[in-house]
């Protein structure tokens, strides 16, 4: 059973957490406020379901999801995320995250910055094109006719493969 750890448990966070104990994984969430927090979504979440701080969740997991605001990347446990497969769901909002020269200037991607900050990760750009209720409500078993298909996109064709 794979372990995948959550840096950041909001909408989408919690939506794919949702999805990927469904699919029989163990979720560890984590967000910036403490494990205790999370207390009540980890118990709604059901037994495969625990809460922790990030550093924690990237150590115990298999595969990370980030999905936190762009300005939140310096504050992320890099060590625990070295080889480890990074699922960034993230997308830069000026309004939100402040303005960044690179991304505003369009010399970096929002996937370079936060490469810079964990340069030991492999990492994917997945989930950042879809609303977190349409991730639910969509969600079809591999090889339904009506299953939706969602692009990844990363250097690390073995990565890559682990998202499927």
């Amino acid at each position: 059973m794979t372990t995948v750890g959550f840096i950041g448990s909001g909408y989408l966070g919690t939506t794919i957490a949702r999805l990927a104990i469904e699919a029989g994984h163990q979720v560890v969430l984590s967000n910036s406020r403490g494990p205790e927090t999370l207390a009540d979504t980890a118990a709604e979440l059901g037994p495969r379901a625990s809460a922790a701080t990030s550093g924690e969740a990237a150590a115990a997991s298999d595969i990370v999801v980030v999905t936190v605001p762009v300005k939140a990347f310096p504050n992320l446990p890099a060590a625990p995320l070295a080889g480890k497969t990074v699922i960034d769901t993230c997308n830069y909002g000026p309004e939100r995250d402040g303005h960044i020269p690179g991304l505003d200037s369009k010399s970096l991607t929002s996937s370079e910055l936060l490469l810079g900050y964990i340069p030991d990760a492999m990492l994917v750009k997945a989930f950042n094109n879809i609303f977190f209720k349409h991730l639910l409500s969509l969600a079809r078993p591999a090889r339904a006719a009506d299953r939706s298909y969602l692009p990844i996109a990363g250097d690390s064709a073995s990565a890559k493969a682990g998202c499927r």
